[in-house]
């Protein structure tokens, strides 16, 4: 099935990040290749089938690269791409963003009711 045109570049950024676990991944990936374990300590909360499923979508958006080595046990690593990189790069201002109104953030969602 094709996939309809993006409207705008924020429309495609957010079609190959959305979702809450994607742009916590490639976060975890920006200082090196991590093995699937050191993944899934690095995002606290995410199901392992979730991860998997993540990291699959990330590796066929060609942001996120899989290494298998031939090892026994087999090793698996997974690193960002040039392209991953570069996005990477278009959240830091997201993050800086983030950690000046995290204070905020957090004391206007203990006031909303459950």
């Amino acid at each position: 099935m094709p996939k309809r045109a993006y409207s705008c570049g924020i429309d495609a950024a957010i079609d190959v990040v959305g979702g809450k676990w994607k742009v916590l991944i490639l976060w975890a990936l920006h200082d090196g290749a991590r093995r699937f374990g050191e993944l899934r300590r690095m995002v606290p909360g995410v199901s392992e089938k979730v991860l998997i499923q993540q990291l699959r979508e990330l590796e066929a958006d060609e942001i996120v690269h899989r290494e298998v080595y031939r090892e026994v046990p087999p090793r698996v690593e997974y690193s960002l791409t040039a392209l991953g990189v570069s996005l990477n790069a278009a959240l830091e201002p997201l993050s800086a963003w983030g950690k000046r109104h995290m204070a905020h953030i957090e004391s206007m969602r203990e006031r909303q009711p459950v």
